[in-house]
């Protein structure tokens, strides 16, 4: 079973990605994208 999870930046806060994952991971996910709000590769985290 997968759910929704809803990426945010850590610098600005701008909610710029969905991704779909397991219902079972604890933990929250933290990737290094690109935010168009800071025009620079930042650490986006799950959200709630």
């Amino acid at each position: 079973m997968n759910r929704k999870m809803i990426l945010a930046c850590v610098e600005c806060g701008s909610r710029n990605y969905t991704t779909s994952g397991s219902k079972v991971q604890t933990e929250r996910l933290e990737i290094k994208k690109f935010c168009k709000t800071c025009n620079n590769h930042t650490v986006h985290k799950e959200t709630k």
